[in-house]
């Protein structure tokens, strides 16, 4: 075999086909974001790095989720926590607390309430998302429309990956 198609055999394809995977493995699986702000602190910090798997069953998500979604409204990708599945109702009274369909949602993650009050009805196919730092959250309590369709959630916040000192999963 020549110089260079031993070359091609045992450079050129295994790093296009590592190339290709990588590709194929951040469209699909997972990926990594920058967090820029502090609307979801102390649960992600601002500069936190995190690997977001992609969604593709829905169905699986659940109340207290930490999600990445497309905000049509604000024109970029946000990282909050889900509320408010379709169909149910959410209600914030005057001290910050959240009620689900009358039920009061135990939220040990927030630590910064505010007395912005907000009532809302989630629509089929649609998602409600607050920050954790609720005093410092620009989320649905203040968007002109609260809900985000279930067509521009992309994925689950699962770990953070710096800074190091922070490394670990999320809950």
């Amino acid at each position: 075999m020549s110089g260079l198609k031993k070359f091609i055999y045992d450079w050129v394809f295994p790093v296009a086909a590592a190339i290709v995977i990588a590709l194929l493995i951040n469209k699909f699986l997972f990926y990594k974001i920058h967090v820029p702000s502090p609307s979801m602190y102390p649960a992600i910090k601002p500069g936190d790095r995190i690997i977001v798997t992609r969604t593709y069953n829905l169905s699986k998500l659940k109340t207290g989720d930490i999600v990445v979604f497309y905000s049509e409204e604000r024109g970029e990708t946000l990282i909050k926590r889900l509320i408010g599945l379709p169909g149910q109702q959410v209600d914030i009274d005057e001290k910050g607390y959240v009620y689900i369909n009358g039920v009061k949602l135990e939220e040990p993650y927030v630590q910064n309430r505010d007395n912005k009050t907000a009532s809302f009805k989630v629509p089929e196919n649609h998602y409600l998302f607050l920050g954790d730092n609720r005093a410092d959250s620009l989320d649905a309590r203040y968007w002109k429309n609260p809900y985000i369709d279930q067509s521009e959630i992309k994925g689950k916040a699962r770990f953070i990956i710096y800074p190091f000192n922070r490394l670990g999963g999320l809950k």
